[in-house]
């Protein structure tokens, strides 16, 4: 360890030695300095104590032999090493602060696609990622938002580091849900996420981006996981873990809002003639949908008897002129009640 970080301090020992004095503002501003640059340097803090207590016993004052003036000697030790150690953490805290705050540019910039790719992906491989490969994002929204310092993300990545130690994941915490980034071609990293996810958030849901190339990829898969969490939303799914990739269907049926706003209107718009409105009878729709066209099942999802079931799905085959139970009528059915659960409709009018 260079002397530097011990400069003036065997002269601090003789003069405290000699008159009694306490060390000086301007002793102490300069021990606090030199804290700061050996945390700067990377030096351990537990060493440079112990340089400090060496160098104590090896620069002992002469005159300090009596036990008044041993104390004084070690008073002025204690203060000296106090003002280094104080200097060195603020150096550590500033460093950390510094550190997140990088850290979350990087992570804002990386989910938002701001910055140069080339510099971004620069900037990846400091937090163990290599943006030229494939990755997936996986997102995991809970009953109250998380930020980083938060028990849940702290005890997720915990789980994480303690499966698969250090794979290339970044975990993190964005407009309050959680989200991983890892290998497109390590699924069972997010996998294993999404399950402690769940547990942790009690119960949340968790939406898994498909793998994508390059920094670009990233944007676009954590995009796919929200958009899985919006519709996830829109269409009350009960399953905890949606993938994007099982679940390509909708944004199909979406991607055309005029058109399904047509065949909503046109299929499904007669059932507001009925008594109560269209949306019962919707309802009605989905069960028996859901329930894989089991007037049963669906009866039973409802808490209606299987006559007032088959009362609902008459009324409306004569509504809207399309029968539920034909296999033909039954797809159009199906898509419409789909795009109508997707906009909203009927409760937010077009």
């Amino acid at each position: 360890m260079p002397d530097g970080y011990l400069d003036g301090y065997a002269r601090i020992l003789a003069a405290v030695a000699s008159t009694g004095r306490r060390l000086t503002r301007e002793e102490l501003l300069a021990r606090r300095e030199l804290g700061e640059q050996a945390a700067e340097a990377g030096f351990g803090l537990r060493a440079l104590v112990g340089a400090h207590l060496a160098g104590a016993r090896v620069h002992w004052p002469s005159g300090a032999s009596g036990a008044d003036a041993a104390d004084r000697v070690l008073a002025a030790v204690e203060q000296a090493v106090d003002a280094f150690a104080e200097g060195y953490e603020r150096a550590q805290r500033l460093a950390v602060r510094q550190e997140a705050a990088a850290r979350r540019e990087f992570i804002d910039d990386l989910l938002y696609g701001r910055s140069d790719p080339g510099r971004l992906a620069e900037r990846a491989e400091r937090f163990g990622l290599r943006l030229s490969y494939e990755h997936a994002v996986a997102v995991a929204e809970g009953a109250v938002p998380y930020d980083e310092e938060d028990a849940v993300p702290r005890s997720v990545e915990q789980a994480l580091t303690g499966r698969f130690g250090d794979r290339s994941v970044l975990l993190t915490t964005k407009a309050g849900r959680l989200v991983c980034v890892a290998p497109g071609d390590q699924g069972e990293v997010l996998t294993y996420f999404a399950k402690q996810a769940f547990a942790a958030t009690d119960g949340g849901r968790v939406a898994i981006g498909r793998p994508r190339s390059g920094p670009g990829g990233v944007v676009q898969s954590y995009e796919e996981a929200l958009n899985v969490l919006d519709l996830a939303e829109r269409l009350d799914m009960d399953e905890p873990v949606l993938r994007a990739a099982d679940l390509l269907v909708y944004p199909v049926l979406t991607r055309d809002r005029h058109a399904m706003t047509e065949l909503v209107l046109s299929t499904l718009g007669p059932l507001e003639a009925a008594r109560g409105g269209a949306v019962p009878l919707i309802e009605t729709l989905t069960a028996y949908f859901d329930a894989g066209c089991v007037a049963a099942e669906a009866a039973r999802r409802l808490s209606l008897s299987v006559r007032a079931l088959t009362y609902r799905l008459e009324r409306i085959h004569r509504l809207t002129g399309a029968d539920p139970a034909d296999p033909v009528h039954r797809y159009t059915l199906q898509t419409a009640v789909i795009g109508a659960r997707l906009l909203g409709w009927p409760e937010k009018p077009f």
